[in-house]
C-alpha cells in the first residue's frame, strides 16, 4: 500500500474592496474543528493592541494574531494611523511577519492564513520579496491562504487557486 501525503495549497482570495472572506473564516474553524494547527492572521487589523505575546487560541488548534496597535491600519491620510508614529505600527506589522514566517519555516501550521498581506506590502509595512521568499520555502503539505485587496501580481501566479469577488456592497 503506498500512502500519499496531504499537498498543500497555495490560495488567493481577493477583491478591488476591504472587507471580509467569510468563506475563508469559516475554513479556518473547520479545518481546527476537525484537529488541524491553524493560524488566522491579520496585518492591518488593530484594536486589541494583541501582538505575538497576547496571541489568542481557540478551539484548541486555532490561533488568532493582530499586531499591537490601538486601532486598524488605514489607507486614508485621515486616519488614527497618523497619530502614531509609523515606525510603531510598521514595528507591530512586522513583529506578526516574524511569526508567521517562522511558522512557515518550521513547518509548525497546517493552514495559515494571511488577511490583507498585499495591502500591507502596498502600504510599506512588509516586502514583498520577502513574502514571495518565505512562501517559496513552504513545506508541500501547508495550506496558506492570502486575502484582500492589492495582492502581488508575482503571488497571484504562484496560486493553485485565486477567487476574485468583483462586486461591491
Amino acid at each position: 500500500m503506498h500512502l500519499v501525503g496531504q499537498e498543500g495549497q497555495l490560495q488567493v482570495h481577493t477583491a478591488p474592496y476591504r472587507g471580509s472572506f467569510s468563506v475563508v473564516l469559516s475554513e479556518a474553524l473547520r479545518a481546527a474543528g476537525l484537529g488541524r494547527k491553524v493560524m488566522v492572521t491579520q496585518f492591518l487589523k488593530g484594536g486589541v493592541s494583541q501582538g505575538p505575546s497576547g496571541l489568542v487560541r481557540l478551539c484548541g488548534r486555532l490561533e488568532w494574531l493582530r499586531p499591537a496597535i490601538p486601532f486598524c491600519l488605514e489607507e486614508s491620510t485621515h486616519s488614527e494611523t497618523n497619530q502614531i508614529d509609523k515606525s510603531i505600527a510598521m514595528k507591530a506589522v512586522e513583529e506578526v511577519w516574524d511569526v508567521c514566517k517562522n511558522r512557515i519555516l518550521s513547518s509548525k501550521l497546517d493552514q495559515l492564513v494571511l488577511d490583507e498581506v498585499g495591502l500591507a506590502i502596498s502600504l510599506g509595512y512588509l516586502k514583498e520579496e520577502d513574502l514571495i521568499n518565505t512562501l517559496e520555502q513552504r513545506p508541500g503539505s501547508m495550506d496558506v491562504i492570502l486575502t484582500g485587496p492589492s495582492i502581488p501580481s508575482r503571488v497571484i501566479s504562484m496560486a493553485d487557486q485565486v477567487t476574485e469577488l468583483r462586486c461591491g456592497y
